[in-house]
């Protein structure tokens, strides 16, 4: 058995370089398509529903990606096939986008660039823990994260930014302004370019090579493959606990967005029943078997990931609205005031990840000075002081100081929750297992796009803000949790 060898600074600068252009389109789309929704017709209500595309095609796309990205191996390796293609689509995607000339256009086509994006993703999130030792691990997704900040920073400030160098900043009704058209343009550009460099400036391990490293878990394929044939009295509990949830919805007239979270049960228990009957070792038992044998650390983390991304979604769905209409004064997409409203939510998210760039800086040390654990604790409770105290304050300008916490608890998401899951899964499957892992981000988004229109309708007028403090509280819940990690799980990955 040999150690993984370590990588000098600018190996992991170019390994990360693609996610700038990942983040880029990630930035665009969370900016920008509530506002194109809006544009194109959609109302308020409507909003969540239409957003559901971007974390169901992520539910779907990335375990299967991790799957058949831990299986390929080519003259570009076994990675990076999955950038290029998915580069090559989102870069698509990102130009048709803003051209959409229907509402039902521009939601399949959110599902297209959102699929494409995390072809891309997921496999990247797999890369560091192939390539870096346990010792740089963190440091490495801590490099990601500064590359999401800088790429979100340009990208979440391009129509801001066209809008003050002259470009028209609305449009007559169902069309979308010039300032967004361009910065999807540009930022088809910019993806594609950055995801090239790494798959041209990197190398990646043979399979064999990887399996001869001293850090790699071991992995017992026998327990998976019983994992997988779960008992017919689960499977079955799981179907019949959606069929009774969908029904109370229609008992109930509840809101029919509700009926996401029925699905979701229901569709759980079909694929139990499936991976039961299929081969041993093809892709749903072997999927569904990784996801029944979790280790220990990756199931208290994936706790921490419900309710971090439970919050992010809320901002990223309802700040438009919210700032347009409690700080700009207006709900109407047409208006001079709502755009202009818009254009400032862009350089509120500009500024959190600009925040965040400088986060994944510090964090390093945070983690040498207080460890994984308490580093992300206190990260967390910083974005859940910011999301809570848009609620109190009344000026737009003074809401870039809420960002400052958004930003910190963005970078601490974005690497240490990857830094701790990475040493406690086997090398062969860290694709697979970056994908499940992938779900305890996805369905937390699933619940607020159905829950959070339904709770704001029934509990608080229908006013978007509160969607923020519902974030924030989230978040603070996702502090708690990360107290549960194994501590020992938690301090052998150093920055």
């Amino acid at each position: 058995m040999e150690s993984r060898p370590r990588l000098s600074f600018w190996q992991i600068w170019n390994m990360c370089f693609g996610f700038l252009g990942i983040q880029f389109g990630f930035a665009l789309q969370n900016a920008n398509v509530s506002r194109i929704f809006q544009t194109l017709g959609a109302d308020m209500e409507q909003v969540p529903g239409l957003w559901i595309a971007a974390p169901l095609t992520g539910l779907l796309v990335q375990p299967v990606v991790g799957y058949f990205s831990d299986r390929t191996w080519t003259r570009l390796g076994r990675r990076r096939p999955y950038f290029l293609a998915g580069a090559l689509l989102a870069t698509l995607a990102l130009f048709v986008m803003p051209n959409s000339p229907a509402l039902w256009i521009a939601a399949g086509t959110l599902w297209i660039l959102d699929a494409s994006i995390n072809i891309s993703m997921e496999p990247f999130r797999a890369f560091v823990g192939d390539q870096l030792p346990p010792s740089q691990r963190a440091s490495g997704y801590a490099m990601q994260s500064f590359f999401i900040g800088v790429g979100a920073i340009v990208a979440s400030l391009l129509p801001w930014l066209l809008a003050k160098a002259g470009v028209a900043n609305t449009a007559g009704p169902g069309e979308v302004p010039d300032t967004v058209r361009y910065a999807f343009y540009f930022g088809g550009v910019v993806l594609f370019a950055a995801i090239g460099w790494t798959v041209l400036r990197t190398r990646e391990y043979p399979p064999e090579v990887l399996a001869s490293f001293d850090d790699t878990p071991a992995t017992d394929a026998a327990v998976a493959h019983a994992a997988a044939r779960a008992p017919t009295a689960v499977a079955g509990a799981w179907l019949l606990a959606g069929l009774a949830l969908a029904a109370l919805i229609v008992w109930r007239g509840w809101d029919r967005m509700l009926y996401v979270l029925a699905g979701m049960a229901a569709a759980y228990g079909v694929l139990l029943f499936v991976s039961r009957v299929l081969r041993p070792g093809s892709m749903v038992p072997a999927i569904i078997g990784d996801l029944r044998t979790m280790p220990r650390t990756m199931r208290r983390l994936a706790i921490v990931q419900f309710f971090s991304w439970f919050a992010l979604f809320a901002m990223w769905i309802y700040t438009t609205a919210a700032v347009a209409g409690t700080h700009f004064g207006s709900s109407d997409p047409t208006s001079a005031a709502y755009n202009e409203g818009a254009n400032w939510v862009g350089v509120l998210f500009a500024a959190y990840n600009g925040f965040a760039a400088l986060a994944a800086i510090a964090i390093p040390w945070m983690v040498r000075a207080l460890g994984l654990r308490l580093t992300h604790l206190v990260n967390l409770w910083l974005g859940a002081a910011g999301l809570l105290s848009f609620l109190l304050v009344r000026d737009p300008q003074w809401l870039l100081l809420s960002m400052v916490g958004v930003g910190f608890a963005w970078a601490s998401i974005l690497s240490l929750p990857y830094a701790m899951l990475s040493d406690s899964v086997p090398a062969t499957k860290m694709g697979v297992y970056m994908g499940i892992f992938n779900f305890f981000i996805v369905i937390p988004q699933l619940v607020a796009a159905s829950l959070l229109g339904f709770l704001l309708k029934s509990l608080f007028g229908g006013q978007p803000l509160w969607a923020l403090v519902l974030g924030g509280a989230s978040l603070a819940l996702a502090g708690l949790c990360v107290l549960a990690i194994p501590r020992l799980a938690a301090q052998e990955a150093r920055a």
